[in-house]
């Protein structure tokens, strides 16, 4: 695994990070982890997982209205984004993510009953549930990476980004080129619009090396035939909500996994792309908290 010494660095990068007073870093599955936690430590607990490339910025304004309706809510940024330590090579894979993951919600007591991932955060998510290292009331998947690419970019992408992570002076490239109207055609590309603070947090981590090598060798090393494989046995309660403008993962897929899971529903949320949480947080927030008072997942 090729090392990249320019990770983004807490008192530089995270001067001004949202809710900068909700972080803290604890140890656990032999990684230093940067997390966020709102709500009283005795609630029911909510665990967030971003999706690639993002970190615990992407949950600003979605978390506080969690924590708000009773939930202990736990955000970290996942191994090798934001301040988080990467991953050894050796469990670079989907399932050594979900064993992190589970070892960090261990190692702070946090028994989620309801759980939320973004993008490849549901991914992660799932086979945690899958692998029964959570068995929480609901899972709720915000414009899921749960299928694999169709046709032969199943096969291409996670090649593609695996040459691209084995490359050291990929990662620094494209750090150099992630000026502030490059990031904006990369949000616009997914089919969001997020306002100059959101574009101006995912420029602070794109301009770091150390963070695109963490999403370049999460993209690399992700075998989504095998979950995908896995998911007619994922019996948790799930609620995809789909931006039907999302430009990263086509809305369609949506209503097509729902078909092959045993307890699923699909919201759509019409107008909103890839990062629709970051678009619309109080507009999710309502849709997540129906669903959880639906499956009693919601505190008494």
């Amino acid at each position: 695994m090729p090392l990249h010494d320019d990770r983004p660095d807490w008192e530089r990068d995270g001067r001004d990070w949202p809710h900068r007073a909700a972080s803290r870093f604890v140890e656990a599955a032999g990684l230093r982890w940067h997390l966020q936690e709102f709500g009283e430590p005795d609630a029911p607990g909510l665990l967030l997982l971003h999706g690639t490339g993002a970190a615990t910025h992407s949950w600003r304004g979605l978390a506080p209205l969690l924590a708000a309706r009773g939930f202990r809510v736990v955000a970290p940024d996942l191994p090798g984004h934001g301040f988080t330590d990467p991953l050894p090579a050796r469990h670079l894979s989907l399932p050594g993510m979900a064993e992190a993951v589970g070892d960090l919600a261990a190692g702070l007591g946090l028994t989620p009953r309801l759980v939320v991932g973004h993008s490849a955060g549901a991914a992660v998510l799932a086979r945690m549930c899958l692998d029964r290292r959570i068995a929480p009331d609901l899972l709720v998947a915000l414009n899921g990476a749960l299928t694999p690419f169709p046709g032969v970019a199943s096969f291409l992408f996670p090649g593609i980004a695996r040459m691209l992570f084995l490359n050291p002076v990929t990662p620094k490239v494209f750090a150099w080129g992630a000026d502030r109207a490059a990031v904006r055609r990369l949000i616009d590309g997914t089919g969001s619009r997020l306002d100059p603070q959101g574009l101006d947090l995912y420029r602070r981590l794109f301009t770091r090396a150390g963070h695109v090598a963490g999403a370049l060798g999460m993209m690399a090393n992700w075998d989504l035939p095998a979950l995908s494989r896995d998911l007619p046995r994922l019996d948790t309660r799930t609620l995809l909500i789909v931006g039907g403008d999302d430009k990263a993962i086509k809305p369609e897929d949506a209503f097509t996994l729902r078909e092959r899971l045993p307890d699923a529903r699909v919201e759509l949320l019409r107008g909103l792309g890839h990062l629709a949480h970051e678009e619309a947080p109080e507009r999710v927030a309502d849709i997540i908290l129906a669903e959880a008072g639906a499956a009693q997942a919601t505190p008494a």
